[in-house]
């Protein structure tokens, strides 16, 4: 066989992988896209995942006055257009003085009814109970005016607001970044400053990075069991944003310590030799010319760190928990709550919800796109500074 054949049948292989790596990839965003784009919209954005029910007072203006009179259907004395659903009374339409804007929970607090929510009791009026017996739509609006007529004061009402969003998910997410970087940015940062401009070549320095290598090679289930034993029941922490937090932080470690340390080599030996030679100190030279011109690395190492944070399930499960909850607090009761990941893992376990967790999926690869086009920039942003400075 010739050289030229020869060379041409690797070119062939080489052309074949790299179309087959795009095709497997356009393939796999094609059908999350094509399963989850039709779930997404603005209430699946922004609506708990479970129904909320609420009792909720209405009738009387702030000053108490008497907002519902006699003689009034359901729709008029309310101030909103509502239609029959399989449940309640679905609020289709609310007008500015409506009285479901004005409504008092059992706290004491207002608690504004909004469009989309669901009546499921008015009064004296058992809307959900009239449509499960088969009562018809006029007849349950009927009842339901009567219901207004019988009440001239105030009058409690059950309302439903639906669920089936992401919108906890979303904010637990954004918390576990926030919160893991918090803890993991400073140490890994500083860690590579001490292995690349204090550390002495040697023994110890094979040891620190043979292990910093095997940490990034340890699978992420490995460090949710370490998290489970150490932060949730040694440190007592329980399933909580915390726990999570502190177990995704020593995950996080390794790329920014590697990532961090590969940019400060980068600077030349010069620029620390010009600033000790002026009198600057060995911390003044690392602070004020060695950090600034490797600030591109390091805010690259902090976005790849936060896709990681994104993407990351087996060690949440067993540390942050499932719950599909804005936790209230860092760690203890009311501290757990469920990431995108962990959501698209439990819809698919549980519930084989493919079209939810596929929506799930498009969030999930939109924040990934982001978060790389925004290293990309950042590198270019900071590769031109520096030629313009040149």
């Amino acid at each position: 066989m010739s050289r030229q054949v020869k060379d041409n049948i690797i070119k062939g292989l080489i052309y074949a992988s790299s179309a087959f790596t795009v095709v497997i990839l356009a393939v796999i965003i094609g059908f999350i896209l094509i399963k989850g784009l039709p779930r997404i919209n603005m209430d699946f954005l922004t609506n708990s995942y479970e129904d909320k029910t609420t009792y909720v007072t209405i009738g009387a203006t702030a000053d108490g006055h008497t907002k519902i009179q006699d003689n009034q259907c359901v729709s008029e004395a309310l101030g909103a257009t509502l239609s029959v659903g399989e449940e309640g009374l679905v609020v289709e339409k609310i007008e500015k003085a409506s009285l479901l804007k004005a409504g008092v929970d059992g706290t004491g607090a207002v608690y504004e009814i909004k469009k989309g929510d669901v009546i499921t009791k008015l009064g004296s009026c058992q809307v959900e109970r009239e449509l499960k017996n088969g009562t018809s739509a006029e007849e349950v609006l009927e009842e339901s005016t009567k219901a207004i007529q019988e009440n001239t004061g105030k009058m409690k009402v059950k309302v439903v607001r639906r669920g089936g969003g992401i919108f906890p998910m979303i904010v637990t997410t954004i918390y576990m970044v926030g919160l893991s970087l918090v803890i993991a940015g400073p140490i890994g940062i500083l860690a590579a400053i001490y292995l690349n401009e204090y550390a002495k070549k040697g023994k110890m320095m094979t040891i620190i990075h043979f292990a910093i290598e095997n940490l990034a090679g340890i699978p992420s289930i490995i460090y949710g069991l370490f998290g489970s034993l150490v932060f949730v029941q040694m440190m007592k922490l329980q399933y909580s944003i915390l726990a999570g937090a502190l177990t995704i932080s020593i995950i996080l470690l390794p790329t920014i310590i590697t990532t961090t340390e590969e940019t400060l080599k980068t600077i030349p030996k010069t620029y620390r030799e010009s600033s000790l030679g002026l009198g600057a100190t060995k911390l003044q030279t690392i602070t004020k010319v060695v950090l600034p011109n490797a600030i591109s690395g390091i805010l690259v190492a902090v976005l790849l760190s936060i896709g990681r944070i994104v993407g990351e399930s087996a060690a949440l499960l067993l540390t942050a928990g499932t719950v599909s909850q804005i936790p209230s607090r860092l760690y203890g009761n009311s501290a757990s709550g469920a990431t995108l990941t962990i959501k698209a893992y439990m819809l698919m376990k549980e519930e084989n919800d493919l079209t939810t967790a596929c929506a799930i999926g498009v969030i999930l690869l939109t924040i990934v796109i982001v978060i790389n086009v925004s290293s990309k920039l950042v590198t270019k942003y900071f590769l031109n500074s520096k030629g313009e400075k040149a």
